[in-house]
């Protein structure tokens, strides 16, 4: 029956899914004299488009000494312009029926709006004239400094898993601004200022450090119009500077650390290997990690973290495995076991390295792989169903330093990923010279 199965989920894949190029149909690019990269994702079934305006600069590109920011900019960047008064913007918005908001991650910070397609010449109006014309006063940047700081207290200062991932992810980066968080370090944050701000902004935001991603009920003929009009006028920065980071130096030796907090309810052990992202024409390495990371622990039901860890010993309420492609620089590959009760973390990382030495001498179960490629292709062909997943794809990609031939190419390397890839990949991830584990424990916890 499960072969039946398979065997009927593979026919409807191959009949039932669009071919890559199939796909990439009502993609259109282009570029604007002043730099600016416009992507235009056309999609005709309902009258709305998603206007994204990302910048290549995240929280990787900062000075250092002012760690977050990149993200306190974007939160300023909703103040007061030449023409438009502070939370006009978002106002504006809301009163055509739209939603608006940004993001910053460490390798890029992204504003975005979702709107009526007819309104999206006065979403390039506004965003444009945020671009180049942000004023910002004392009082801004006392009141957005609060603001934020207030979230970190939030999310990252109240939550010791927060606070235990950041320690984890400054120990996995020992020269690489990946080692400090987005957000920034509290002290650091404590200090931002209005000429911190406007500097990243002068250096950054400019048409040519940005790419504008424009998905809905639109055509290329319309948007290089509008864009035209309203981002043709501003002046390039000149000289833009390379992205320019730390390198980070070869790792000779396993990092550990236990993290202690008196909040901690459920103890857990995290591992994280520094890994490849993908590269522009080479993504191949990436993608046989995309299967890793199913194959380890996707399903607790059928990967083999799962399998093992959770159902076959009862080790485990939880093990996974985790990565995440798309990086401009070296990104990582993680492991995870939270213990059932009465397991100490002791002899679940040993579990884990028990299954993890295990699986590189036996390999990947046949009917295991073709389950998860059927399903990696599936996923792909689903994410074409959402506008705003599919200009946020496009634009992580290209201001993490991939083409759009690497995105349209993404579909087929993941498709011609083989065991063996998926097993070279494995061996070369998983040296702990280039990994941290650590302990989350609670007050007084198991030591190490």
């Amino acid at each position: 029956m499960h072969r039946l199965m398979a065997g009927a989920l593979a026919l409807m894949l191959t009949v039932g899914l669009p071919t890559t190029s199939q796909a990439l149909e009502g993609v259109t690019d282009f570029t604007l004299e002043n730099g600016l990269d416009v992507v235009v994702i056309e999609d005709h079934r309902a009258p709305v488009v998603v206007h994204m305006l990302w910048y290549r600069a995240g929280a990787a590109d900062e000075t250092p000494g002012v760690s977050g920011i990149a993200h306190f900019l974007e939160h300023l960047l909703f103040k007061a312009t030449d023409n438009m008064a502070s939370g006009e913007f978002s106002r504006i918005v809301a009163e055509n029926g739209g939603s608006d908001n940004a993001f910053t991650s460490q390798d890029y910070t992204a504003y975005f709006q979702r709107v009526a397609a007819d309104r999206l010449g006065l979403m390039m109006q506004m965003e444009a004239d945020r671009m180049r014309n942000l004023k910002l006063t004392e009082d801004d940047i006392a009141t957005e400094r609060d603001v934020i700081l207030e979230e970190r207290a939030q999310r990252t200062d109240s939550d010791p898993a927060a606070l235990f991932r950041e320690q984890m992810n400054a120990a996995a980066y020992l020269n690489h601004p990946y080692g400090t968080p987005v957000i920034g370090w509290r002290h650091e944050m404590e200090d931002l200022s209005r000429e911190a701000a406007l500097a990243y902004y002068q250096r950054f935001y400019a048409p040519n450090n940005a790419i504008l991603v424009v998905a809905g009920d639109v055509t290329p003929e319309e948007v290089r119009r509008l864009a035209q009009e309203h981002y043709g006028p501003l002046a390039p920065t000149p000289d833009l500077a390379p992205r320019d980071r730390l390198d980070e130096p070869p790792q000779l030796a396993e990092r550990r650390l236990r993290f202690e907090d008196a909040r901690v309810a459920q103890p857990y052990v995290l591992r994280r290997y520094l890994a490849p992202e993908r590269d522009p024409g080479d993504q191949k390495q990436a993608a046989a990690l995309v299967y890793l990371a199913e194959i380890l622990g996707g399903s607790g039901a059928t990967s083999v973290l799962g399998r093992a860890l959770q159902f076959d010993e009862n080790i485990a309420v939880y093990a996974g495995a985790g990565y995440s492609s798309t990086s401009l620089d070296r990104t990582s590959f993680s492991l995870i076991v939270v213990p059932a009760q009465g397991v100490s973390l002791k002899d679940a990382e040993a579990a884990l390295d028990r299954e993890v030495a295990q699986f590189l001498e036996t390999g990947i179960d046949a009917e295991q792989f073709d389950r998860i490629k059927f399903q990696i292709r599936a996923g792909e062909t689903y994410a074409l169903d959402d506008v705003m997943a599919r200009a946020e794809r496009y634009g992580s990609a290209l201001t993490s330093g991939l083409t759009l031939e690497d995105v349209h190419a993404w579909p087929d390397v993941l498709q011609s990923i083989t065991p063996d890839d998926v097993m070279a990949a494995a061996r070369a991830v998983f040296d702990k010279r280039r990994a941290v584990t650590g302990w989350l424990v609670p007050e007084g916890g198991e030591e190490m």
